[in-house]
C-alpha cells in the first residue's frame, strides 16, 4: 500500500511539472529548413549575428534590423532600403530579393508592372511570360504576434543562402519583397516584455507573467492603432510607407502573417466564402484556393494541423489580406496558434515558440513555390483584372463622383490626399457643383472619374452598401469615405462628369492661410468651421491670449462668422499690435485659415463687446488609460489631440485617479472600456465634476458614467429577441448570435448646429460611425440632446433589425450638469481609427466649449 501511495505521489508530481522543463527549448536551423537543401557557407546564419538560435529568444526590432543589414551586405540577391520611420523613429525596412541577374533591372521590372496596370492591353503574351511575378511577404503587423517576424529571419536567410537549380529558377522568375516587421514599435514593446520575463527553465503556465503582457500590450503601434485596419485609411506612417511600396511594385501575391489563440492550429485563406466582398472578382478567390493547395502540401509534410474557409473573411478592404484583392493581386492571411511567449499550454499540448515559427516559415516557402508555379496565371489575372475594370467602368451608368465642402478647404483636400495614396486620380472641379441641394465653391470641390485603373477600389470607397449575403463580419461592414469626412457628395453621369471635371490634382498639400485686411489696431475674427481652427485656437491660448467665442453669427467684410468663431481683441492682451498681428498671421498660415482683420466692434449682428461673447480657456486634458480602458480608443484620442491639434494632455491610469491631483485638469476623457475595477475613482471624479470640470465619456466610458452617478444619462435595455419563435437548429446558434453584433456601420444623426457641441457644422446632419449596441434613452430636457439619430439612420453597413428599431430617433449625445461641472456622454467613437474626421469636431467642441454650455439646457 505504501509503495502504491508513493508511486501515485511520484506520478502526480511528475505530471504537475510537465510544463516546466529543465531548460528552455533550443532548435538549430535543421529543425526549420527543408531537408537536403544546400546552403552557401558565406551567408551569415541568424545565430552568428544574434548570438542565439532562432526561437530561443524573441528577436527585438533592433536585432532584426542588424541581421537584415548584415545579410544584405553578404548576398548579391538582396537589396535593402529604408522606406520610412515609425512614430518612435524605428526604420521600416524592405528587402528586395531576387536572382542577381534581376537586380540591375529592378527599375525596368517595376516600370513594366506599372504598364501592366495602367495600360494592360499593351502587354503582349510574350512580354507577360518574360515578366517576373512579385510576392510581397509581410510579417507581424500585430507586434505581439511575433512568430512572423522571427520567421522573417529564416526566410531572408534561406532566400540568400539556399543553392541549387530549383531556388535559382524561382528567384529568376519571382521578385520577393520582404518586410520583416510591419509594426516595429509593437514588436519592440512585445519582445522586451517576453524576454524580460523569460526563465532559464521553460514555463508554460498560461498564468505566468511572461504570457500576460501589461497594458497596452504589443499588438499596436506607438499610438495604439491596429495597423491591420489601416490599409485603406492610411493614417499611420507605417501604413503610408507600406502602401507606397505596394503601388510602386503592384505585387501579385501579398502574405500577412498573424497569430491567434493558443488552442487553435494554423489558418490560411480562403476565408468563409459567403463573406467575400462582392466587388472582388470570383477569379481572385479561385486563385487564392489554388495557392492554398501548396500550403496543404507543405504543412502535411511537416505534420502540422491547419484549416481554411472558416472564421475569417475577405470583406473589409482595410486589412492586409483583403486590400490586395481589390488591386489585382491575391492577399493571403496566415494565422498561427500563439505561444505568446516561449511556451504555453494548449489543448494540443505544450505550444512552443520554435514550432510556431516553423509553420510561418514553411508557408513563406509554400507561397514562393505557388507564386513560381502559378506565375503565368497570376500575371494573366493581373492583366485581366485591369482590362475588365475598364470594361466595367465603361458599362457603369455612374461615371464619377464629386465631393466638397463649403467654407473648409482642409477636409476635402485631406480626402484627396488619401485617395492619391491609393493611386486614384482626382481632378479639381471646373465649376461650382450643386450637391444635395447645396452649392459648393469650386475651390473646395473635387471630381473622381471612374474610368481609371482603380475603378473597383473607387466603387468600394464611395458605395453605401446595405444588403449582404451574410450577417457576420470579421471587422466593419461599411467605410464610405466621403461620409467619414462628413462631405456632401454625389455620383455623376457622363454629361455631369464632362461638365465638372477640371485639371488633375498633382499636389494635395494645404495652401497656407492668410490674414485678410492686414494688421489691425482693434482685433481679428477666426472662423470656426475649418478643420484646423481648433489647432489655431489652442496655439493662441498657449500664448496666453484672452479670447472670446461668438455665440451668435456676425457679419464682417462680406463674410459670416458662425457660432464658435473666435474673437481676438487687441484690448486686454499683454502684447502690442505688431506682436499680435505676427502671431495671428503665423497661426493663419499654419492652419489654412482666412482670419479677418477687424477695425470696429460694430458688425452685422451683435457687437464684439456684447456679453453674449464668452471667454474660452485653454483646456488641460486628462485621458484615462490603463487596465479596463480599450487601448484602441484611448490611442485614437491621444493621436487626435497630439498629432492633429497639438493639445497638451496627460495619460493617467485609472487606478491612479483616486489619489491623483485632479485639479491639474479641467477636462477628463473616459474612452471606451470596461471600468468595473475603477469604482474607487468615482468619489474623486464626482467631486472634481462638482467643482466645475468637464467629464467626457465615450462608448463604454459613457455607459460607466451613467451607471455610477457621473451623468444623468440612462440607457435602454439591450434588445436580444428576434422574430424567430420555437426550436431552432443548434447549428444556427453562432450565426444568429453573431448577426446581432455591431461590427461597424454608418448612421445619420440630426444636428442642432446652434448648440456648442455642434458649432462649426453647417449641414443639418452628421454621419456617425457605430461599433456598439449601447442606446441612450431620451430625457424630458428640450436641449440636452443636440444630436439625435434620425428615424431612418442607416447610411451604410449591416445592422441587426432589432438594434435599428431600438436606435431610431434616440440621442447620440447627452449633457448633464453635476454641480458646476458638465458631464458629456457620447455613446459612439467620434474619432474612429483617425479617419472618421467628420465627427471628431464633436469631441473637440466638448473639450473647448463644454464649460460654456448653459446649465439650464441640461435640466
Amino acid at each position: 500500500m505504501l509503495k502504491r501511495t508513493l508511486l501515485y505521489l511520484f506520478l502526480f508530481c511528475t505530471s504537475a511539472l510537465l510544463p516546466y522543463q529543465t531548460t528552455a527549448q533550443k532548435q538549430d536551423l535543421s529543425y526549420y529548413l527543408p531537408d537536403n537543401v544546400q546552403l552557401n557557407p558565406a551567408i551569415p546564419t541568424p545565430d552568428s549575428v544574434l548570438g542565439w538560435g532562432v526561437g530561443e529568444w524573441h528577436v527585438s526590432h533592433d536585432k532584426l534590423v542588424e541581421y537584415m543589414q548584415v545579410l544584405a551586405r553578404a548576398s548579391d540577391r538582396i537589396q535593402i532600403q529604408t522606406t520610412g520611420y515609425t512614430h518612435e523613429r524605428r526604420p521600416l525596412l524592405l528587402l528586395t530579393i531576387t536572382h542577381p541577374n534581376n537586380q540591375p533591372r529592378l527599375q525596368e521590372i517595376k516600370q513594366k508592372r506599372q504598364q501592366l496596370v495602367n495600360n494592360p492591353q499593351s502587354i503582349s503574351d510574350a512580354e507577360l511570360a518574360r515578366l517576373p511575378a512579385v510576392s510581397y511577404m509581410g510579417f507581424s503587423i500585430h507586434g505581439n504576434e511575433a512568430s512572423g517576424s522571427n520567421a522573417a529571419l529564416l526566410t531572408a536567410y534561406y532566400l540568400a543562402a539556399a543553392q541549387g537549380p530549383e531556388i535559382e529558377q524561382m528567384l529568376q522568375d519571382v521578385v520577393v519583397l520582404l518586410d520583416p516587421a510591419f509594426n516595429p514599435d509593437g514588436l519592440q514593446r512585445f519582445s522586451s516584455w517576453v524576454n524580460a520575463h523569460k526563465s532559464k527553465n521553460e514555463v508554460s503556465d498560461p498564468q505566468n507573467r511572461e504570457l500576460n503582457e501589461a497594458w497596452p500590450r504589443g499588438r499596436t503601434n506607438h499610438y495604439w492603432f491596429d495597423l491591420n485596419r489601416d490599409w485603406l485609411p492610411v493614417q499611420q506612417p507605417e501604413s503610408q510607407a507600406r502602401l507606397k511600396i505596394f503601388h510602386d511594385w503592384k505585387p501579385n501575391v501579398l502574405t500577412d502573417h498573424h497569430e491567434m489563440g493558443a488552442g487553435s492550429t494554423f489558418f490560411f485563406q480562403p476565408g468563409v466564402p459567403s463573406r467575400n466582398n462582392p466587388i472582388t472578382p470570383e477569379a481572385t478567390y479561385k486563385l487564392t484556393k489554388a495557392i492554398a493547395q501548396y500550403h496543404v502540401e507543405a504543412l502535411d509534410a511537416i505534420g502540422s494541423l491547419y484549416y481554411s474557409e472558416e472564421d475569417y473573411d475577405d470583406f473589409f478592404y482595410g486589412k492586409g489580406s483583403t486590400y490586395p484583392d481589390v488591386n489585382g493581386a491575391v492577399g493571403i492571411l496566415f494565422e498561427q496558434a500563439s505561444s505568446r511567449g516561449h511556451a504555453q499550454e494548449s489543448s494540443h499540448g505544450i505550444l512552443r515558440f520554435p514550432f510556431t515559427i516553423r509553420n510561418q516559415f514553411t508557408t513563406t516557402l509554400s507561397t514562393l513555390k505557388a507564386t513560381h508555379a502559378l506565375k503565368q496565371r497570376l500575371l494573366e489575372h493581373q492583366r485581366w483584372f485591369y482590362q475588365s475594370a475598364q470594361k466595367e467602368a465603361a458599362a457603369d451608368p455612374e461615371k464619377g463622383y464629386v465631393f466638397g465642402a463649403a467654407g473648409d478647404a482642409a477636409r476635402p483636400l485631406e480626402l484627396v490626399e488619401m485617395l492619391k495614396r491609393h493611386q486614384i486620380e482626382v481632378h479639381k472641379a471646373a465649376e461650382a457643383p450643386t450637391v444635395q441641394g447645396n452649392k459648393i465653391s469650386r475651390e473646395n470641390s473635387y471630381v473622381v472619374p471612374l474610368n481609371q485603373p482603380q475603378y473597383r477600389l473607387i466603387k468600394a470607397i464611395f458605395e453605401t452598401r446595405k444588403s449582404f449575403t451574410d450577417s457576420l463580419f470579421y471587422d466593419i461592414s461599411a467605410w464610405t469615405l466621403p461620409l467619414a469626412y462628413n462631405l456632401p457628395y454625389k455620383a455623376l453621369d457622363r454629361r455631369e462628369l464632362s461638365r465638372l471635371m477640371g485639371e488633375k490634382v498633382e499636389n494635395a498639400q494645404l495652401p497656407p492661410g492668410t490674414v485678410s485686411g492686414g494688421m489691425s489696431n482693434y482685433g481679428y475674427l477666426l472662423p470656426w468651421q475649418p478643420l484646423y481652427a481648433p489647432r489655431a485656437l489652442n496655439q493662441l491660448l498657449q500664448e496666453n491670449l484672452r479670447l472670446r467665442v461668438i455665440t451668435e453669427p456676425v457679419q464682417h467684410a462680406g463674410t459670416t462668422f458662425g457660432r464658435g468663431s473666435v474673437w481676438i481683441p487687441l484690448q486686454s492682451q499683454d502684447i502690442g499690435a505688431d506682436s499680435l498681428y505676427s502671431l495671428v498671421n503665423r497661426v493663419a498660415a499654419q492652419n489654412n485659415l482666412q482670419i479677418q482683420s477687424v477695425t470696429s466692434g460694430s458688425t452685422g449682428g451683435v457687437n464684439l463687446g456684447s456679453p453674449s461673447l464668452l471667454s474660452v480657456t485653454q483646456p488641460k486634458v486628462m485621458i484615462a488609460v490603463g487596465d479596463g480602458v480599450t487601448s484602441y480608443d484611448a490611442g485614437e484620442i491621444w493621436h487626435l489631440l497630439d498629432q492633429r491639434y497639438d493639445i497638451q494632455h496627460s495619460l493617467v491610469p485609472m487606478e491612479r485617479v483616486r489619489s491623483a491631483d485632479l485639479t491639474r485638469y479641467n477636462v477628463i476623457i473616459l474612452p471606451d472600456g470596461y471600468y468595473g475595477s475603477a469604482v474607487d475613482a468615482i468619489p474623486a471624479l464626482r467631486e472634481w465634476l462638482r467643482e466645475g470640470g468637464t467629464l467626457i465619456g465615450l462608448q463604454g466610458g459613457a455607459r460607466w458614467m451613467a451607471q455610477n452617478g457621473l451623468s444623468n444619462a440612462k440607457y435602454k435595455k439591450t434588445q436580444n429577441q428576434d422574430s424567430l419563435r420555437g426550436p431552432q437548429p443548434y447549428a444556427s446558434l453562432s450565426q444568429r448570435r453573431g448577426a446581432r453584433e455591431m461590427g461597424g456601420a454608418i448612421f445619420q444623426a440630426a444636428a442642432d448646429t446652434t448648440h456648442p457641441l455642434l458649432w462649426g457644422y453647417t449641414t443639418p446632419n452628421v454621419s456617425l460611425f457605430r461599433t456598439n449596441t449601447h442606446v441612450l434613452e431620451a430625457t424630458n430636457s428640450l436641449y440636452a440632446h443636440p444630436l439625435r439619430y434620425t428615424q431612418n439612420p442607416v447610411q451604410a453597413g449591416y445592422v441587426w433589425p432589432g438594434h435599428l428599431e431600438s436606435l431610431r430617433g434616440t440621442p447620440a449625445v447627452q449633457i448633464s450638469s453635476i454641480g458646476r461641472g458638465r458631464a458629456i456622454v457620447i455613446p459612439d467613437n467620434p474619432a474612429f481609427r483617425a479617419f472618421w474626421r467628420g465627427s471628431e469636431r464633436i469631441l473637440i467642441n466638448a473639450i473647448f466649449f463644454g464649460p460654456l454650455i448653459d446649465s439650464r439646457s441640461t435640466r
